[in-house]
């Protein structure tokens, strides 16, 4: 079992102390600088005066990426899954 790692990652200018497995700081550390980023983003295009509301959108994007990933792995498997059909059907014709 490996040790856990003691970390702070700095949100929307708070700290938040984790502690994790080593081999989940790279992505945690990523993670916050995109959101760090995308905070940035928002409040320079758009007039927020909370905070919680520039998360929450954040939080929304982020969400809406993971899903829109998952319907496009979907619809590509579905795809994928016809043109092995195809190919399968071809090879019978031929047998």
């Amino acid at each position: 079992m490996s040790e856990q790692l003691k970390i702070k990652l700095s949100i929307a200018n708070r700290v938040y102390p984790l502690t994790i497995n080593p081999s989940q700081e790279e992505g945690l550390r990523k993670a916050t600088k995109k959101i760090e980023a995308m905070i940035g983003q928002f409040e320079q295009n758009y007039s927020v005066r909370d905070k919680q509301d520039v998360l929450a959108m954040c939080a929304l994007q982020f969400a809406a990426q993971v899903e829109q990933k998952s319907i496009d792995k979907e619809y590509v498997n579905e795809e994928v899954q016809e043109k092995l059909e195809a190919l399968n059907e071809l090879l019978n014709q031929h047998i």
